[in-house]
């Protein structure tokens, strides 16, 4: 393939399956080579915007993700790049503006969707320009965006999610002056379905009955206190940030880092200690987040958790329909029998994003094809969203229980530093293990097994991964453990 060709293929990639394949080979090689948190936590946002002269540009939404991917991943992805598309040399990372339609779109099919989504703010009678985010302002200190669409009012409530609201929805109405109920409330769920909704939803709210209130992303958080640092004004930064009603934190997952824990956990609990309200979303619940420090842990698991679950047939269908109300806002001539609503809502069962592409999916086939909806059609259309049932989550210490007991050790052994042949094997078939069937990374993995390195834990992954080509019985013997802790 030419460097022309190439280049054609990823500019257009909206009408080239090739661009898409190329994008998405890359993307494998750099999750496998990083690990499913890393990969998770700085580049799903990354984008591909253009091929020219041998040099790739991409792009990140954040000064701070950027900062941080130079800092530490800048080789690895270059090489990830290089190994994929021969041709290219460099790589440029650069920042993109807010708002920007990605090149690797369709631009018809994200121009429908951008209309869409501007007039489904009528729709729901809230702000009628979606471009124009706001950013509450405490004494100059600067919280994340907040999106006006995510109210409590387009928030579609359902068995998984009902404790859930009735809890935000309790915290929001708390009067300025009066004590926080709920605090800190810890909300927590998988992807897409709807904490981020949520959480914002109680900013606006608490906003409305007049309460000082910050709304921040973990990612946010840590730039915020990394620049005050390098601006010798850390103490305004506590100051500021200490001095409101309200305080809610978004994907705490992702917050690293011990100095910035540290003030975290001190922000925290000064909040709590005198009366002002903590909002907290995660992925997990908060004896799972490893990363943060137990203080930090120990601080949410005292308040109220709630889990947000998975989303029943009745809600994925409310959320359908909603959507589709919001896109037909947009082109009447986009129609959706209850038929395929129905069976949309019985195939997709992961998440509200999906839900969502399932609607551009319809959405474009029937604007861009200028055919009929049909079941066959529908089906067809969002066949690459209609996934396995999720696995069962599971956890580290379950893997090394199972096969300390499977070859007669203790716990304690796999954890120790002895190296005798009975307990080693043993010890790199749960670090293999580990690896293959939890999102946690090496350096993550590695602590968990008595403080080892992560390299040890390569080392050990990469040495089964061989033995189990070559020996059958320990083949057999690892697909066993692995139906075992999916049970």
């Amino acid at each position: 393939m030419t460097k022309a060709r190439i280049q054609m293929n990823l500019v257009e990639a909206g009408q080239s399956k090739a661009a898409g394949d190329v994008w998405e080979k890359f993307c494998s090689r750099l999750r496998a080579e990083l690990g499913d948190a890393v990969y998770g936590s700085w580049f799903t946002r990354l984008e591909l915007d253009r091929i020219e002269d041998g040099c790739a540009v991409l792009s990140v939404p954040t000064k701070f993700l950027k900062s941080w991917i130079h800092a530490h991943y800048f080789e690895k992805l270059r090489a990830a790049i290089v190994a994929e598309i021969p041709d290219v040399g460099e790589i440029v990372l650069d920042l993109r503006a807010a708002g920007r339609i990605p090149t690797l779109l369709n631009e018809q099919a994200a121009r429908l969707q951008s209309e869409a989504l501007i007039r489904s703010e009528k729709s729901f009678e809230i702000a009628t320009d979606i471009s124009s985010q706001w950013k509450k302002s405490i004494d100059g200190f600067e919280g994340s965006s907040l999106d006006r669409r995510l109210s409590f009012k387009t928030f579609l409530v359902g068995q998984s999610n009902q404790l859930a609201h009735a809890a935000s929805l309790q915290v929001s109405q708390v009067q300025p002056g009066f004590a926080a109920m709920f605090n800190p409330l810890y909300i927590h769920s998988s992807v897409g379905l709807g904490k981020t909704h949520l959480i914002q939803a109680i900013a606006h709210a608490a906003q409305e009955a007049g309460r000082r209130v910050i709304y921040l992303t973990a990612e946010k958080f840590m730039y915020s206190f990394v620049t005050a640092l390098k601006s010798q004004s850390s103490i305004a930064f506590k100051e500021k940030l200490r001095g409101i009603d309200v305080l809610l934190i978004d994907d705490v997952q992702f917050l690293q880092g011990k100095s910035i824990q540290h003030e975290f956990c001190h922000t925290l609990n000064a909040l709590i200690d005198s009366g002002r309200q903590v909002v907290i979303a995660g992925d997990r619940t908060p004896g799972e987040l490893e990363n943060l420090d137990e203080r930090v842990r120990s601080r949410f698991a005292g308040g109220l958790c709630v889990e947000m679950g998975a989303l029943d047939e009745t809600l994925r269908t409310k959320i359908l329909e909603a959507r589709i109300l919001v896109a037909k806002s947009a082109q009447p001539c986009f129609d959706v029998s209850k038929a395929v609503v129905a069976m949309v809502a019985r195939l997709i069962q992961t998440n509200g994003r999906d839900l969502d592409g399932a609607v551009n999916r319809l959405l474009a086939h029937t604007t861009l094809a200028g055919s009929a909806l049909t079941l066959e059609s529908a089906e067809a259309a969002i066949r690459d969203l209609v996934r396995a049932k999720e696995p069962k989550r599971v956890k580290i210490e379950d893997i090394q229980k199972l096969v300390a007991n499977h070859f007669n050790v203790s716990r304690a052994d796999i954890l120790s530093s002895r190296r005798t042949a009975n307990v080693v094997r043993p010890r790199q078939i749960a670090m293999y293990l580990s690896k293959m069937m939890t999102l946690r990374s090496l350096p993550e993995i590695g602590r968990r097994f008595g403080g080892r390195d992560h390299t040890t834990v390569l080392h050990a992954v990469r040495k089964i991964e061989a033995l189990a080509l070559k020996d059958h019985a320990l083949s057999e013997e690892i697909e066993s453990f692995k139906r075992l802790l999916n049970d």
